[in-house]
């Protein structure tokens, strides 16, 4: 099963915690900066998402919403 990580940005305060727990390389620190003037986490390789939401369990700021994807033909 694959998944599709969404991240609200404005509400991410940098904190790193998501980047730990993401065992396959999905997630980064941006470049850009949001209005609280924090680099927000991003997904950097969204493919590889398995929707597995250890980024979403781990976060304090509820930055994170998961959605799993059915394979193809289910």
């Amino acid at each position: 099963m694959k998944g599709q990580v969404i991240i609200d940005q404005e509400r991410c305060k940098e904190c790193s915690l998501c980047l730990t727990a993401c065992r396959f390389g999905v997630l980064r620190i941006s470049k850009n900066i949001n209005s609280k003037g924090y680099h927000p986490v991003e997904a950097y390789a969204p493919e590889n998402c398995t929707g597995c939401t250890l980024c979403a369990v781990i976060c304090p700021d509820l930055v994170f919403t998961i959605k799993r994807l059915s394979p193809e033909g289910k």
